[in-house]
């Protein structure tokens, strides 16, 4: 069997500027890095402002186990499957972070015969997009402190200072730390830290920003300390946003690629989804939607978390109406939120896997609650039993209302995801019973809409907040932002916040360690239970088996 590198160095990929011409961009509107990738030019996005929008296709998934449950490769299979139907389809995906590259989770170019290429660039630095919002950020770390060495006449509190340090790659070592020792010469001592790029409120604003006026404005909004009066002191205040637009103008760009069979996908942005908002940049699903008929989209883990920000966060935000959504499962998946041991995962077990079914009918049930029709897609594994197979299609059917369609793409490319497919277009072209709408309103509380989270999307029986955490809300709803959406931050494995609990729990409470502003953006990050925003390496990183082979080509990346 063919590895993904492997499959994906199989296929001589089309020269961009061919796979710009499918959806109409002409020669001059690309930037190419090389001959298979190129930047969507800002000029060409701004004059395709009239145009109509396509329809919108979320892929969502169950809360993900180390079984694998294959949402990138499934988003990129349906844009395919819908070109094979003789619909005018495009992706829009996330950027790879270097941190789970190089840690557990791999690459995220997707997997088998339904990949994002060229797979090896994608992965490793692409076009720079990471390193450029990870230098915007530390610009303005360096432009705060450098203000308070040159006598702070903004009177920051170096106590309160909010803004840490980023880097594009896993390490604990760097959570906390003391910054600025070493005498007089390098400025004033103090508790500091980093967290992965991909955490960055510079990333969130990256991929939420409609233009470069919006991106340099919201830049601006970003509170990083505060005053010995507590007052704001954002990074306008600093004067920095001009000059980190500066540094993410070329960035901004959409970077447009190919799938396997030709399919153009954009990937751009890249923001987690258990610590940040977990969705690709509005800048390329707008583009998307303006140039394809279909535009496929994803959301990071699972529907609790990246459907649920997708939703309430960035269809808020930027005004978009999902016509459709599928939601990713795996038999292997569900055998394990049914309690089986990974190691076990490839004898049938019926009664495991009806057990596990549970996580998936939540997740059917709740992004019901958005208004958005769904479809299951069965991501087949070379393991599953058909009687494994039929008894998610049954429980999908008898016991949700819910069609469910086993899909090959993994394997066959566009051919075995012709079926679903079919089924989102009958979904997204027919009539809905009832339209978009998200969780909660603006308007409520800040505390309620976390509540409201909790318990309709992850069934908690309460939220635990002590008096700070409470008069944190109190003084953010004071100051102006209460009408902010919640960005939950919270273990991806369960609808708790603990990560060994599966299947679907309820009565659970989700504590609240931490609220930040990240008024950029325009949300509220609620940290929950023990998530960090710097992840650590595991105990064997992928990193150890990534290399140069005898012939220059990388080996080990997956």
């Amino acid at each position: 069997m063919k590895s993904d590198i492997e499959i994906a160095r199989s296929v001589t990929p089309k020269p961009i500027v061919e796979i710009g011409a499918k959806l109409g961009i002409p020669y001059e509107s690309l930037h190419p890095y090389g001959h298979h990738i190129a930047k969507v030019s800002n000029e060409f996005i701004a004059a395709q402002s009239e145009r109509p929008d396509g329809k919108l296709i979320l892929v969502t998934a169950i809360n993900p186990t180390p079984a694998g449950e294959g949402k990138t490769t499934t988003t990129v299979g349906l844009g395919d499957g819908l070109t094979r139907i003789g619909k005018k389809a495009a992706i829009a995906l996330r950027e790879p972070s270097l941190g789970p590259c190089f840690g557990v989770k791999g690459g995220a170019a997707g997997g088998g015969w339904a990949q994002v290429i060229p797979m090896e660039a994608i992965n490793l630095h692409f076009t720079g997009d990471f390193h450029a919002i990870t230098s915007a950020h530390n610009l303005l770390a360096a432009m705060l402190d450098n203000h308070i060495y040159w006598g702070n006449t903004l009177d920051i509190d170096p106590r309160r200072v909010a803004w840490r340090r980023v880097m594009d790659m896993n390490d604990r070592a760097l959570r906390s730390i003391v910054s600025s020792l070493g005498g007089v010469s390098n400025g004033f001592p103090r508790e500091d830290g980093f967290d992965i790029t991909v955490a960055s409120e510079v990333m969130a604003v990256f991929c939420l920003a409609t233009d470069l006026a919006d991106l340099e404005a919201r830049l601006a909004r970003m509170v990083v300390a505060e005053t010995r009066g507590k007052g704001s002191v954002t990074a306008g205040d600093l004067k920095a946003s001009p000059s980190m637009t500066v540094l993410l103008k070329d960035a901004f760009q959409p970077n447009l690629v190919q799938t396997l069979e030709g399919t153009p996908a954009f990937v751009h942005g890249g923001p987690f989804a258990n610590i940040a908002h977990g969705c690709n940049s509005v800048r390329a699903t707008r583009t998307a939607l303006k140039l394809a008929d279909y535009v496929v989209t994803e959301a990071g883990f699972g529907a609790d978390l990246g459907a649920e920000k997708f939703f309430d966060i960035k269809c808020r935000k930027a005004g978009l109406a999902p016509d459709a959504a599928v939601i990713v499962a795996t038999v292997r998946a569900l055998k394990m939120h049914g309690g089986v041991k990974k190691e076990d995962l490839g004898k049938e077990n019926l009664a495991a896997l009806e057990a596990g079914f549970a996580n998936l009918a939540r997740h059917v049930e709740n992004v019901g609650k958005f208004g958005v029709p769904a479809v299951v897609g069965i991501n087949k594994f070379v393991s599953d039993t058909d009687a494994e197979l039929q008894l998610i299609v049954d429980l999908c059917r008898d016991k949700l209302g819910a069609k469910a369609i086993v899909c090959t793409h993994w394997g066959e490319g566009s051919k075995g995801s012709e079926e679903l497919a079919r089924a989102v277009v009958e979904i997204a072209e027919g009539p809905k019973a009832t339209g978009f709408k998200p969780l909660y309103p603006s308007e409520m509380p800040l505390l309620a809409k976390v509540e409201t989270i909790a318990k309709e999307i992850y069934r908690a029986g309460s939220v635990v907040a002590d008096s700070k955490i409470k008069k944190r809300f109190k003084d953010l709803e004071a100051a102006g932002y209460g009408d902010l959406p919640i960005c939950v931050a919270k273990t991806q494995s369960s609808f708790s916040a603990d990560p060994e609990i599966k299947g679907a729990p309820t009565g659970h409470a989700i504590p609240i360690r931490e609220v930040r502003l990240s008024a950029g953006a325009g949300f509220l990050v609620v940290i929950c239970g023990d998530i960090m925003t710097m992840p650590g390496l595991p105990k064997i990183p992928s990193a150890e088996h990534i290399r140069l082979g005898a012939d220059g080509q990388i080996e080990g990346l997956s």
